[in-house]
């Protein structure tokens, strides 16, 4: 290992990508100085953006069982909802997590400063600190993880509080009577969720002709069946010609093939925008670096995360989709480990995705909807929860996990999971693609019962007609 002690580096951007990244870093032996705006590292995800939307979909979910409990002959009375305190909640899990990354950065001896950063060169960087002090620095290197913003479509610039992006739905001013939300994706699933079941009257809003647009249909049919009970109305091939606030709340238009004329407008109390989010690329001074922007606004790096400047790297959402901050902390280490001098590249088999929406949609590798669109020949094994006794015990019959597989090989290629949970269970799938695992291999690996992951041992056995709870006739 090459002696990095004298090697000074500034990570721009202290979000999962970045303080990742610079921790590393310190652990190497490096002088690493972290610049971000917030008092503490954790940057949108941990700020604004993963966690606090956990936290609401946690609440949501426990408000849905105490509605699923009378199922079981337990009834509980009607929720009452301090939003106050739960609020408060959420800010205080944010600041815990936040605080506890500021408290390992002073353990690593990270220089932390809060501020913003500009470019003076590929070598130098000019920083804002808060108190609007500047001050120069030169670095060796230097890793841009400056993350991604909620999209905007200019059509929807209202000068109005009623109308929100993903941060301002997570700030809970309120309970809305009534919501929209533009943009079938994650974000407005989760968020749709969690304000639904506060007691908001959601309406969705997709475009093209299902929700979740990058997932396989089978996943997301039992997602959809689910929403619909839980969502006032599901609009599909739909898009939102305007929006217009008046004295009653934000008037929306409505165009679509299904859409008649006494439901192309309504009225609602507050809009969510959640339309994909995009980079923040726009650096203060990166035209004094040779660093290169790509044509949709990502930077352009190469497989060690390096820039077209040999001292700049990139990691994160700034460099292209999927915009996920357990791609940008793997590429954080990447990064790190290249500029130590260690021979890496940042090329998963499979990076999981996971929707935290009830049921939970997870997947990992080859889906089955890019299969068919590369003309990819797969066998695909199924096993329907409605077979699993722990999926059974907690009343959630509705899940669903599949596996994609090379039919000449055996090799697995894909894992989607659509349940309870999903989102624990997927790891075990991103392993198996990593480590090319073959059905056999998952078929004849013990696993506990009655657990959820059985049912990923079992989709393995329906692929050779041998699953124990289900039959299926053999794939070969």
């Amino acid at each position: 290992m090459s002696d990095t002690s004298s090697l000074k580096l500034a990570v721009i951007g202290a979000g999962p990508g970045g303080y990742a990244a610079a921790f590393l870093a310190a652990d190497l032996g490096m002088q690493v100085t972290l610049i971000d705006p917030e008092l503490n590292p954790g940057g949108v995800c941990l700020y604004r953006g993963c966690i606090p939307s956990k936290a609401l979909l946690h609440v949501a979910k426990l408000i849905e069982e105490s509605e699923q409990a009378k199922n079981w002959g337990i009834d509980f009375p009607a929720p009452k909802i301090d939003l106050t305190r739960l609020r408060t909640w959420k800010e205080n899990v944010v600041k815990k997590l936040t605080g506890g990354l500021g408290i390992l950065s002073k353990q690593r001896k990270v220089e932390y400063i809060q501020g913003r950063a500009a470019f003076e060169s590929s070598n130098t960087l000019r920083v804002t600190k808060l108190g609007q002090t500047e001050t120069t620095l030169t670095f060796d290197r230097i890793i841009i993880a400056t993350g991604s913003r909620p999209a905007i479509i200019p059509t929807f610039k209202l000068d109005s509080p009623r109308l929100m992006d993903s941060t301002g739905a997570l700030n809970l001013e309120d309970i809305p009577g009534s919501l929209l939300v533009v943009g079938g994706g994650y974000i407005g699933l989760e968020l749709g969720s969690v304000y639904a079941a506060l007691g908001t009257r959601v309406t969705v809003v997709e475009m093209l002709p299902g929700l979740l647009p990058g997932a396989d249909r089978d996943l997301v049919l039992p997602l959809h069946k689910r929403l619909e009970k839980m969502l006032e109305t599901i609009l599909i091939n739909t898009t939102v010609a305007s929006l217009q606030e008046d004295a009653k709340g934000i008037r929306a238009k409505f165009e679509g093939p299904t859409i008649d004329d006494a439901n192309r407008e309504k009225v609602f109390d507050r809009v969510l925008v959640s339309v994909g989010r995009k980079p923040n690329s726009e650096i203060p001074g990166l035209e004094n670096t040779q660093v290169k922007i790509g044509a949709r606004g990502f930077l352009e790096v190469n497989k060690q995360l390096q820039t077209a400047d040999p001292s700049i790297y990139a990691i994160g959402d700034v460099v292209g989709e999927p915009m996920l901050a357990h791609k940008a902390s793997h590429e954080g280490r990447v990064a790190v480990e290249a500029i130590a001098g260690h021979k890496v590249a940042f090329e998963p088999n499979a990076i999981p995705a996971v929707v935290f929406t009830d049921p939970e949609v997870a997947w990992a590798g080859l889906t089955e909807t890019q299969a068919e669109r590369e003309n990819r020949e797969i066998k695909v094994a199924k096993f329907p929860w409605a077979a699993s006794g722990r999926a059974v015990t907690i009343d959630r019959p509705d899940g669903l996990t599949k596996l994609l597989i090379d039919p000449q090989t055996e090799r697995v290629l894909g894992v989607g999971i659509v349940g309870a949970g999903a989102g624990e269970l997927i790891a075990e799938g991103v392993l198996a693609i990593e480590m090319a695992a073959l059905a056999s291999d998952i078929a004849m690996t013990i696993h506990p019962h009655p657990t959820l992951s059985e049912t990923v041992m079992e989709s393995a056995e329906v692929f050779f007609g041998t699953s124990t709870h289900i039959f299926r006739p053999k794939h070969r």
